[in-house]
């Protein structure tokens, strides 16, 4: 397996890894006692930074296929693959850093009353 590949699908998997990080966190909360809802925020620099690894290693595999001359066309799929969902799990974690930001000023605001 050449090096595109590999970055190919480990931005697939590392994607895959983003988009699954706050779901997979929030749904296990439901089962501890000692964790909230609201501890599960603290994955969210994961979930971000693995859509972070996902983008660079897609980068790095799509330009590796364009310099290649043979199976170009499934590489750039995959490596299309893994940055869409490294995009996916991006907008994951920033969509759970607003609601984190709203929860906080509306615990801010209640707090003064």
């Amino acid at each position: 397996m050449a090096a595109h590949d590999s970055a190919a699908w480990g931005s697939v998997l590392a994607g895959i890894a983003s988009v699954l990080t706050l779901p997979l966190a929030v749904f296990l909360t439901r089962f501890s006692d000692s964790y909230e809802l609201l501890h599960a925020g603290f994955v969210i620099p994961i979930g971000a930074a693995l859509g972070f690894v996902a983008l660079a290693l897609a980068r790095s595999a799509r330009r590796r296929s364009a310099m290649s001359l043979g199976g170009a066309d499934e590489k750039h799929a995959v490596a299309t693959s893994g940055r869409v969902l490294g995009v996916i799990g991006l907008c994951l974690a920033a969509s759970a850093l607003i609601a984190l930001g709203v929860y906080g000023l509306l615990e801010y605001v209640g707090s003064r009353e």
